[in-house]
């Protein structure tokens, strides 16, 4: 990572080396971790809510770290830190307790890209072609990206092998 803290999340990590390090932490631990399916991720960021946020209809930079220079609905210009933020900087985790859903790093899914949900999987499983170069689901926003692109509902996908300085993940740990 470019920037250090132990609170900060890892970043500029590719979603092969996101999934590596998931076998490697199961190996290590004897419990399943991976990334979270798009389904997953899409379910635990709103929490149950029916907003583009998990804490609203807006976004502010006193609330998420994204560039400030850009506005999303109401919203007010704010700060652009140009570097991520601790975990839990700003103390607003969604109702599952989950801190920084939107903005801070772009996080992997364990999904290939498809262009919209026809034929999607229904039990909430990572959908997975045959294709292992297939481009690869983020969700969430950064630190370096407008708010519209932290919205709950907001998806990307890029090269499984590709680093970009914002991209990071999360992980999911399977019940036995």
């Amino acid at each position: 990572s470019r920037f250090k803290g132990d609170k900060r999340p890892v970043e500029r990590v590719s979603w092969l080396d996101a999934v590596e390090f998931c076998d490697r932490l199961s190996a290590y631990t004897g419990r399943i971790y991976c990334l979270p399916s798009e389904a997953q991720w899409e379910y635990a960021c709103p929490a149950g809510t029916g907003t583009p946020f998990h804490f609203g209809e807006t976004i502010t930079t006193e609330i998420a770290n994204y560039d400030g220079n850009y506005i999303y609905g109401d919203g007010p210009k704010g700060d652009y830190r140009r570097k991520t933020t601790d975990v839990d900087h700003f103390g607003i985790a969604n109702e599952f307790g989950l801190c920084e859903m939107h903005g801070n790093v772009w996080e992997w899914c364990l999904d290939h890209w498809h262009n919209d949900y026809d034929g999607a999987p229904g039990d909430g499983s990572a959908w997975l072609t045959d294709n292992e170069d297939a481009r690869r689901v983020l969700r969430g926003g950064s630190w370096v990206i407008n708010p519209e692109s932290c919205r709950s509902a907001y998806r990307d996908s890029v090269d499984p092998g590709g680093i970009i300085r914002y991209f990071g993940f999360r992980v999911v740990c399977s019940p036995q």
